[in-house]
């Protein structure tokens, strides 16, 4: 009885979404991987996977099964590696990432990281949803603020602020607010994700209450929807750096700005972390460190002020 290749089966069927691609990287037909997920369901008492002629889908307890499984797989490659003395990060990264980050800056780190680390595959997860990592068989997930979760760890990768900021038409037309409680008396764009139903900004001297009306839930929409001119944005520093330079964009309320927050990689505390994920981090958090609003520094506090606060 071969629980380790029955292992093996489900976790790249999962990963691959094929017997038959299984059935090529292992040399053993698509009719035997079939029988070895079968075989260790009946072991296990349980399905794993849900099976049509479309595709397969796994169940909750297979999801959960997935993540240890890829762990256990995961240590015992990693022995055999280095009783051979190979150190080269290897397999399949799975990553977890918000929407805005994701498209426009992890995507573009992307391309030198597969070049640097050749047998490392990457599979992105963009959501701005909460991410099982466990369940979802997740290696880890790039998420903002501090953690509070004591089953995760989390590695610092950046830092990020964010800010009020409108169009000079806007701002021409309505005027410039010059304290938080003047946002009271603007249209201001929610981001539903971040503000729930309270549509809280959290500013220097605490949250301020805010309404308008629209509200979405993409950073993206909400920077388009300020470009033209709806109202103020509260808005990651690292999304209008450009836009902040080129004056599509002002900053306002620049004495109010919270205390920059920690942007963090996080994965859970009882697993090994691989190599491959390693790496990925070591990569982004220095790739964030040359990055504008990502890098620590303040976009609108000068440099000794923002050490201060941070």
């Amino acid at each position: 009885m071969n629980k380790l290749l029955w292992m093996h089966c489900l976790v790249r069927a999962i990963e691959t979404g094929s017997f038959s691609a299984v059935a090529r990287e292992l040399g053993i037909g698509q009719p035997n991987v079939s029988r070895h997920i079968a075989s260790l369901e009946r072991m296990l008492g349980t399905r794993l996977l849900n099976r049509s002629t479309r595709q397969l889908v796994a169940t909750a307890d297979g999801l959960r099964y997935y993540a240890l499984a890829r762990q256990a797989l995961d240590v015992i490659h990693q022995a055999e590696s280095e009783a051979r003395g190979q150190q080269n990060p290897h397999g399949l990264l799975r990553v977890a990432c918000p929407s805005a980050l994701a498209t426009e800056k992890i995507m573009d780190a992307l391309p030198a990281f597969m070049a640097r680390y050749p047998d490392v595959d990457v599979e992105l997860k963009i959501s701005d949803g909460y991410v099982d990592l466990v369940a979802e068989g997740v290696d880890l997930a790039i998420r903002g603020g501090v953690l509070k979760d004591s089953a995760l760890r989390a590695r610092r990768v950046g830092t990020s602020e964010r800010l009020c900021v409108a169009s000079a038409a806007y701002l021409e037309q309505h005027g410039v607010p010059q304290r938080p409680a003047d946002l009271l008396r603007h249209e201001c764009v929610i981001y539903t994700l971040l503000a729930g139903d309270t549509h809280g900004w959290p500013l220097l001297d605490g949250e301020i209450q805010v309404s308008g009306r629209l509200r979405l839930n993409s950073l993206e929409a909400i920077r388009r929807a300020v470009l033209a001119g709806v109202g103020i944005g509260y808005l990651p520093a690292w999304m209008v750096t450009e836009l902040l330079g080129s004056g599509q964009l002002q900053a306002v309320l620049t004495d109010y700005t919270a205390r920059p927050s920690p942007l963090n990689a996080v994965y859970a505390a009882g697993r090994l972390l691989p190599q491959r994920a390693t790496v990925f981090i070591d990569f982004i958090a220095a790739m964030f460190a040359s990055t504008p609003g990502l890098d620590g520094r303040s976009l609108v506090r000068p440099a000794d002020e923002t050490a201060r606060q941070t």
